[in-house]
């Protein structure tokens, strides 16, 4: 949190821009620049379900999510967007932003099981089908995420939860990696496979950056 949101919505316009891609590793699901991107990309998700025709006449209403406080299973699934046309012609768009969580996690350090699910995405170069992480903190899907353009790695326990490791999304001339494996606690950084596929996606990332 001491990265503010002001400066948040600048490095966003930047990622909007082409000129910084970002990658958010592990618990920066709930950075500032990462909570701002998967807002940014909500809206523009919600606002392209408008015909071009009645984006003129659109009027946006954003609600915010409640931030830094897991959401519970029951809960909706955000974020999510609703569109209604008043009497004078103007079309409403109402989004919900997104909680940028998970309903549970455990710290225990059991293994994950990992699954390349692009094995032709520049970000799984010289990545093998599976791979095992020997001890990680668990998060369990569903992410309170917009759905991304790229889900190339998936991440299951022996406990059965599961969690989509490894997401891509365009925003703007930019992009936004975010890589699920981590914790402190854990060496899942001095472990070869993670350390390629942050290789990889700095690589991927930056190669289309205009800086």
């Amino acid at each position: 949190r001491e990265v503010k949101f002001d400066k948040a919505k600048r490095i966003v316009d930047r990622i909007e821009q082409g000129k910084l891609s970002l990658i958010s590793l592990h618990s920066a699901h709930w950075s500032s620049p990462f909570i701002e991107a998967m807002n940014r990309r909500s809206i523009l998700d919600a606002i392209e379900k408008v015909p071009e025709k009645d984006r003129g006449k659109m009027k946006l209403v954003v609600h915010d999510a409640k931030l830094y406080q897991a959401p519970k299973r029951t809960d909706q699934s955000s974020p999510s967007s609703k569109i209604t046309t008043e009497q004078d012609g103007k079309v409403v768009v109402e989004v919900e932003l997104p909680n940028c969580c998970f309903p549970s996690y455990r710290g225990d350090g059991k293994p994950s099981r990992v699954r390349t699910l692009l094995a032709d995405h520049p970000i799984a170069k010289g990545l093998p089908e599976r791979f095992d992480i020997p001890a990680t903190e668990m998060y369990d899907a569903p992410f309170h995420v917009p759905k991304p353009d790229a889900t190339i790695f998936e991440e299951r326990w022996d406990l059965g939860e599961h969690f989509p490791a490894g997401c891509l999304w365009n925003l703007g001339k930019g992009r936004v990696f975010y890589f699920r494996p981590g914790h402190e606690t854990y060496p899942v950084f001095k472990q070869r496979e993670p350390l390629q596929i942050v290789e990889n996606a700095a690589r991927c990332l930056g190669s289309t950056t205009t800086h």
